[in-house]
């Protein structure tokens, strides 16, 4: 595949998509010589195109490592160990527009984008089948646009960084076509959110919870709520975030992990706490780039720092995920299968989030602190951990620290509340060299957001680059 593959690319041809990512799923029933709308005829070729998305998103410059490690090397909880010099330069935070990381995860979202907007724009009543299945798929496509959107907004968008606008910054473009129809610009943060929102709602009208697939590894209806109950808390709107991850929670469908099942919940697919999770198996083998290898394969290029082990109680079974490999480093047990080659799910979407996210929303949208304890102490009683005795934003933050280390949240929890990046061993954290302590990188920094890549700059006259790149 082609080291840079513009948001044209997302836009072009069937040809085009075929011959740059080969990804099977998107081939049968389709021809490939015309372009594509044209040629979505059936219910089954609306589900290819979905499994092509799905797939695209497992790659490893998505959800298979990479946007997972982004949220962990830049914060408190891990570091780039340089074993294999990956993600060296996204832990420095020292990026510059050429470099691997915001180049190919720019790549992966904007083309995962391709499949996605041929689904919602197909011609449904040309599409032979069931009416509620086609429905529910496009729902399904919907939702999966606006996930890849928000995605890249937590990654490019400047609404972290002080002088840019807040929501009124440079976003990333909101790409809904595929064809020839012009080269987007970046529209700003709030009407990005805004269109993400109206996507996920477009979602829901479409889909059917009868129609939900039982497997995690596809968008349902309790997906979506909870997908949007987490684009809400991002952006602090309490009232929304509150109001879906209430209804994941009422409906049902899901339980918090009990102490003694927590850790194998991440070696067994579609456990009863995965709202959506990202499908590998043993047949996918990707090896040095899959995310155990990453965390425990034998190059150890992503470790954890002692200050992240400490906050876990000895009784606490998420300290047990932890283990020593060397002075103030641990390896990561998540994920973990025996050859280190990812065959096991990687969860998107936990239960545990949507407690959590239910807790801060109450807390700070409804000064509700004895339903935030409630919530709160839902995850610390399943963990072997003691309870808390009151409901702040520092106890589920910290909480929020403890059970998802590992899985991408830590630096955007941090950012989107307005903190500084905390320096916690000057020796293994690299964006904290030529500090101290005493000054971590603080809120608002430039390289809070990633640069955009220079290849899509030359490619785009439209994109602007982000402030001070």
């Amino acid at each position: 595949m082609k080291k840079v593959i513009y948001i044209a690319l997302a836009l072009g041809s069937l040809t085009t998509v075929l011959d740059s990512c080969r990804d099977s799923a998107l081939e049968p029933t389709l021809a490939q010589d015309k372009t594509l709308e044209g040629n979505v005829n059936t219910v089954s070729d609306l589900r290819n195109l979905l499994n092509g998305a799905y797939n695209r998103m497992s790659q490893y410059e998505y959800y298979g490592r990479n946007y997972i490690i982004y949220g962990e090397v830049r914060s408190d909880n891990a570091f780039s160990s340089a074993a294999t010099n990956r993600f060296v330069q996204t832990a420095e935070m020292k990026l510059n527009n050429t470099d691997n990381d915001p180049t190919d995860t720019w790549m992966r979202l904007f083309s995962t984008l391709a499949p996605v907007n041929i689904v919602i724009n197909a011609n449904r009543s040309a599409v032979s089948g069931n009416a509620a299945t086609i429905n529910h798929y496009v729902g399904e496509a919907y939702a999966i646009r606006a996930m890849i959107h928000f995605d890249a907004l937590k990654l490019y968008g400047q609404q972290d960084v002080t002088g840019q606008g807040g929501m009124n910054a440079l976003g990333v473009p909101y790409v809904t076509t595929f064809g020839t129809v012009g080269i987007p610009s970046r529209e700003s943060v709030q009407v990005v959110y805004n269109k993400i929102q109206a996507d996920l709602d477009t979602a829901l009208s479409l889909m059917s919870a009868s129609l939900n697939n039982t497997s995690s590894h596809y968008m349902t209806t309790n997906a979506v709520k909870a997908l949007k109950a987490r684009v809400a808390l991002h952006f602090k709107d309490y009232v929304v975030a509150a109001q879906y991850a209430k209804e994941v929670i009422d409906s049902g469908s899901y339980s918090v992990a009990s102490s003694s099942a927590f850790a194998s919940t991440f070696n067994t697919d579609s456990t009863n706490n995965q709202i959506f999770s990202i499908a590998n198996s043993v047949n996918d083998n990707v090896g040095n780039n899959s995310l155990a290898n990453i965390y425990q394969g034998s190059y150890g290029d992503v470790q954890f720092l002692k200050d992240l082990y400490d906050k876990y109680e000895a009784t606490d079974v998420r300290k047990s995920l932890l283990t020593s490999s060397g002075t103030n480093r641990y390896r990561m047990s998540k994920y973990v299968d025996a050859a280190y080659v990812g065959s096991y799910d990687i969860p998107v979407i936990r239960y545990e989030e949507v407690v959590l996210i239910y807790a801060e929303a109450r807390l700070l949208g409804y000064s509700d602190s004895t339903n935030a304890l409630t919530y709160l102490n839902q995850i610390a009683s399943n963990r072997g951990a003691s309870s808390y005795t009151s409901a702040t934003l520092d106890n589920i933050l910290l909480e929020r620290r403890k059970e998802f280390a590992g899985e991408g949240f830590r630096f955007y929890d941090l950012v989107r509340t307005g903190r500084n990046l905390p320096l916690v061993d000057d020796n293994l954290q690299t964006y904290g060299q030529g500090r101290n302590r005493d000054q971590p990188v603080p809120y608002g920094s430039y390289n809070l957001a990633f640069p955009i890549p220079l290849g899509e700059l030359r490619a785009n006259p439209n994109l602007r680059q982000n402030y001070n790149y």
